[in-house]
């Protein structure tokens, strides 16, 4: 063959990594080493891709075990944890036929993976709701009330009523829609790992908005728990407005 070997990785890099098959059968015969090399790297690249698609099939199997309801809603939380700043929830309702790949819980993808995803998953939902409940609410009604009340919020703030939740191990008080609480559900079902990232990056783009206030403490770094770092500044400084005070108390008096 004559073709060039840099017209032939250009042609690889323009393809969609799904339609390389044509590609590189035609040139499987070339023994060239720089189209070998390609040809193994693309191979690779389509196979990780197929062990993506196959990934994502099995995070949808409680999706198409409750595919009867029109609207299914993940529900997750996240910043139950945290020394500072809201705890958070989201709820995403995916349309049936999403496609969207690399979804899952927020914590297993790097930042800049979630903001990617995030972008994406608002763009294609059918809906999206977040709920957020404060520090003082925190403190005065403890983290798992707060928990359940960001999770209700963010229901409540979808723009259509789901039929059925996938909840995030939890079975929410003073919901009458149907609930199905899934052990590590953000590692199971598309629609609660979509709901982690969407909570996740919420809070944490919102704990980067404190840090320009507050900048000791590092809240860009840490989001709020408790480094060591963030631990030794609120030693020497105190806490700011946005510390849950039931949460310092071993750090500090209050």
């Amino acid at each position: 063959m004559n073709d060039k070997i840099s017209d032939i990785q250009k042609k690889l890099e323009l393809t969609d990594p799904g339609n390389l098959d044509d590609i590189l059968n035609k040139y499987r015969s070339d023994n060239r080493a720089g189209v070998v090399k390609l040809i193994r790297k693309y191979d690779e690249k389509r196979k990780k891709l197929q062990e993506e698609i196959e990934r994502i099939e099995q995070m949808k199997a409680y999706e198409y075990q409750y595919r009867e309801y029109t609207y299914i809603c993940g529900i997750d939380e996240v910043g139950r944890g945290p020394l500072a700043g809201p705890v958070m929830a989201g709820a995403v309702i995916l349309p049936k036929d999403c496609n969207i790949l690399y979804i899952n819980d927020s914590k297993q993808l790097s930042g800049k993976k979630r903001e990617e995803l995030y972008d994406i998953i608002m763009e294609q939902a059918v809906a999206v709701g977040v709920g957020s409940v404060s520090p003082s609410k925190i403190d005065e009604i403890n983290i798992l009330q707060a928990t359940y009340e960001a999770m209700r919020q963010a229901i409540a703030n979808l723009s259509v009523v789901p039929d059925i939740l996938l909840n995030d191990a939890v079975t929410i008080p003073e919901i009458t829609i149907r609930q199905v609480p899934i052990i590590k559900g953000d590692a199971k079902s598309i629609s609660i790992a979509a709901a982690s990232i969407i909570a996740k990056v919420t809070r944490d783009r919102l704990m980067v908005s404190y840090d320009n206030i507050f900048p000791q403490y590092g809240f860009t770094a840490n989001k709020g728990y408790g480094s060591r770092e963030h631990i030794e500044v609120l030693k020497k400084l105190g806490p700011t407005p946005i510390h849950r005070q039931s949460f310092i108390k071993n750090f500090i008096v209050c």
